[in-house]
């Protein structure tokens, strides 16, 4: 295949995960970047042709191997007779759903060959997974769950951060937590300036209940006592309760000032 395919046998997790991403990375640019060539290549008047992806991020769409059984799993079969036939989106998609197939084939064609076991595949898998499916970035999904993921974490640091300013008093014109929490859904950007300082500065704190580290996707409240922050579910405060709690004092800080 001019040169493309040269003999390679990556034979660690690491050299099949880097093998993968070569071929992944040839793929969606021909899927995207190189989509008028790649187009123009795939004629239906050909014989079948298959599209290929190479660790050298190169592609190439060309007859099958001739070999039998190939040195490699092979591609899905005649992607070009389908081409006229289809809506071009359509038919992209369809190609990537393949090419998605053929990649998890030839990595773990890899992995049997050399033996890998039980904990090299999950390593091997997990470290594909990461990743999005060229069906995800060719569709657009990826970079939708992507806005989706850090929406959740803003929410979710928002919800952090305003947690102290709920348990303080409130004037009548300010807005109630929810929708300040709400108010960040739409921004693509991510974490404000604000919230990146914020969780810089707590990410290190702990949880003065259960002793466990802070982390974004969980509601946390400060002691406005003591300055402790405590999960919510640790203490048995919700985001909903919080913004009625005009002052938060935690258990210890309510026994000191009893005794």
């Amino acid at each position: 295949m001019d040169g493309l395919d040269l003999p390679y046998d990556p034979r660690t997790v690491e050299e099949v995960f880097r093998d993968f991403k070569g071929r992944r990375a040839a793929l969606i640019k021909a899927l995207t970047i190189d989509i008028e060539e790649f187009y123009q290549q795939c004629d239906p008047d050909k014989e079948n042709l298959c599209l290929y992806g190479f660790p050298s991020e190169q592609w190439a769409v060309d007859l099958p191997n001739e070999e039998v059984p190939p040195d490699l799993p092979e591609p899905a079969l005649g992607i070009n007779f389908a081409r006229d036939g289809m809506q071009e989106k359509d038919w992209l998609s369809l190609v990537a759903v393949h090419s998605d197939a053929w990649l998890l084939s030839v990595a773990f064609y890899f992995g049997a060959r050399f033996g890998f076991d039980k904990s090299d595949r999950k390593q091997l898998f997990d470290m594909i997974n990461d990743l999005p499916t060229i069906f995800e970035d060719v569709t657009g999904l990826a970079k939708t769950q992507r806005k989706r993921k850090s929406v959740s974490n803003n929410s979710s640091t928002k919800a952090k951060s305003n947690s102290k300013r709920g348990s303080e008093p409130r004037k009548k014109d300010s807005k109630p937590m929810a929708m300040q929490t709400q108010s960040n859904e739409d921004d693509e950007d991510g974490l404000s300036a604000d919230e990146e300082d914020f969780e810089e500065e707590h990410e290190d704190s702990s949880c003065g209940a259960c002793g466990e580290s802070y982390s974004t996707d969980e509601f946390w409240i400060c002691c406005d006592i003591c300055e402790k922050w405590f999960h919510g579910k640790c203490v048995k405060i919700t985001p909903a309760k919080a913004k009625h709690i005009k002052q938060y004092k935690c258990s210890g800080c309510s026994k000191r000032a009893c005794s």
